[in-house]
């Protein structure tokens, strides 16, 4: 496999195929859910234990089999950073701060992935534990305008010049994220603006809810790339795909850089809880189910994933 491969969902079988016997089975059965814990100040809580939360799954309480802090389970990242021309001033500054990032946040037991998009989703750099592979594959960040490889002719062509934030969210999700354990995020560095997706913001959340991953939306965009002309450029759909999924927006800004925000995430990341619940809903319909984790402490405030999508029988 070359480092660099553009991504469609045009394939029948997987892009990045496994092999069987190095899959990792778990109990389908099983809910997961990572969340974090903060105080009414916004202070991340990293102490708690099982008895001071009850999970509800569409009002209905649930059985909490399992607890832990994040320490205990392994993390894919996912970075995912739009190169479309109204970011083409940012690059330079994206580049330093992510590759700081992964030589700060990961750990032995940690992999993450690269992916750019604009016109078309490349990726720059497949799962890896290696800081220095990851820094060698941000040097391949450059402007994509428009597709110009008929390898991306299938379910989610671009337009020239267009920006496909929602289908680069769903690919990560479906094809890089799915398939691992852990705990699992995407990195989405962007000014929220999308033309050409063929998938929907809607489908782009359900890809990261059925691979288990939490979206966290880094807002930055170049004021002088659009100049007056700001229609359409709004961090709402970011916003969403985050707090959905269990994330929460970051938006760069005068008085908090690239760099501040991804010293919060390490922070988040390195704070997090994970707890499993097997649900006492018998169907196996598909059907989106609500969850909601409630601490028993009114002093306290959950962030996570608004619900999961069940499995088919």
């Amino acid at each position: 496999m070359t480092r660099r491969q553009i991504l469609t969902a045009a394939a029948a079988a997987p892009l990045f195929a496994q092999d069987p016997a190095s899959v990792i089975r778990v109990d389908v059965d099983l809910v997961n859910v990572t969340f974090s814990v903060r105080d009414k100040r916004g202070a991340l809580i990293p102490t708690l234990e099982k008895p001071d939360f009850e999970v509800y799954e569409d009002g209905k309480k649930q059985e909490i089999r399992s607890f832990s802090r994040e320490g205990d389970l392994p993390l894919t990242i996912g970075l995912l950073i739009d190169v479309s021309p109204s970011q083409e001033r940012l690059i330079d500054t994206e580049r330093r701060a992510a590759s700081a990032f992964f030589r700060t946040v990961l750990k032995n037991k940690d992999m993450a992935f690269v992916i750019s998009f604009g016109g078309e989703a490349e990726l720059l750099q497949d799962l890896t534990s290696s800081p220095k592979l990851l820094t060698q594959s941000l040097e391949g960040l450059r402007v994509n305008a428009s597709v110009s490889s008929p390898i991306n002719q299938g379910p989610i062509p671009s337009t020239p010049r267009g920006t496909i934030l929602f289908d680069a969210v769903y690919l990560a999700a479906d094809e890089k994220l799915k398939g691992e354990v852990g705990r699992k995020v995407v990195l989405l560095i962007t000014d929220g603006v999308d033309m050409g997706s063929r998938k929907t913001l809607n489908q782009a959340i359900e890809s990261a809810h059925r691979s288990d991953a939490i979206v966290y939306g880094i807002y930055y965009f170049d004021r002088g790339a659009y100049g007056y002309h700001m229609f359409g450029v709004s961090d709402g759909d970011l916003k969403k795909m985050s707090e959905d999924t269990g994330g929460r927006l970051f938006r760069v800004e005068r008085k908090t850089t690239l760099e501040d925000v991804f010293k919060q995430l390490e922070d988040e990341m390195r704070n997090q809880y994970t707890l499993s619940y097997s649900s006492t809903n018998p169907n196996r319909d598909g059907a989106f189910r609500k969850l909601e984790i409630r601490p028993k402490s009114k002093e306290y405030k959950v962030q996570a994933r608004r619900g999961y999508f069940s499995s088919r029988t």
